[in-house]
């Protein structure tokens, strides 16, 4: 109502689409309710973000699991606060830096769970490392061939697959929390296509579609609100156990 009467969608844009600011967008009912609708998804993963584990008694945490929970939630943190920093190479690096530790502190979590643990750390540094070093090497001066860092942007998206593998076959997080990554990836393909669609209609429909973004930061929160929540392989024996019977 506010951007309707005051004529400027600033504001409401910067709350709900987290991009700069089209000044020549008309306010007008339509575009205010797609930026509303694109603000409810980020309301949603900013709420399972800050949630927490579930209630019920925890698992035991070794290290390993403790340091993979700490490095999830940094990156996780990190996706939520990266749209309200001013864009620029360092902004987006430090994301993909955020991603190298899961890339190391993965593997020892999954155990038996991720095949070929050594080679899913090569193909996870080709991919994250790389798009890192195209990063240093742009603020060098240089330039990096676009098959390479297309080589690099497969890598991670491969690596992330192989995770999520593992996830699903691992038992301590739910089913739901793999649809996220998996919904994520499915996004990261369609997300730029209907951008491209809806560009003719104007700048608030194409940015909206960035809204979705935010699966993969829920996909983070989660698994690391899981590994600190009740053992749901604990849960899951519990309810294979027949109840005594009574005569």
């Amino acid at each position: 109502m506010i951007a309707l009467t005051s004529g400027g969608l600033g504001m409401l844009w910067r709350l709900t689409l987290f991009t700069p600011v089209d000044e020549s967008t008309p306010a007008t009912w339509p575009n205010v309710l797609v930026m509303l609708a694109a603000g409810l998804p980020s309301a949603w993963g900013l709420w399972q973000c800050l949630r927490g584990p579930l209630a019920g008694p925890p698992p035991e945490q070794d290290r390993a699991v403790r340091r993979l929970r700490i490095a999830l939630y940094v990156a996780a943190a990190y996706a939520l606060i990266s749209p309200l920093m001013p864009g620029g190479v360092w902004a987006a690096m430090l994301g993909v830096v955020s991603m190298v530790s899961l890339v190391v502190l993965f593997p020892p979590v999954l155990g038996s769970s991720l095949r070929h643990a050594g080679h899913v750390r090569i193909v996870g540094f080709l991919g994250y490392g790389g798009i890192v070093a195209y990063f240093v090497l742009g603020l060098a001066g240089l330039r990096m061939p676009n098959w390479l860092s297309l080589i690099f942007a497969g890598a991670g998206l491969l690596w992330t697959i192989l995770i999520l593998r593992a996830q699903r076959g691992d038992g301590r997080w739910a089913r739901s929390t793999v649809r996220y990554g998996i919904a994520s990836l499915v996004f990261s393909f369609v997300s730029p296509l209907v951008a491209a669609g809806l560009g003719h209609m104007g700048t608030v429909y194409a940015d909206a579609t960035t809204a979705f973004g935010v699966l993969f930061t829920i996909w983070l929160a989660r698994s690391a609100h899981e590994l600190a929540g009740p053992s749901q392989s604990a849960a899951t024996i519990a309810d294979e156990v027949p109840a005594p019977q009574t005569s």
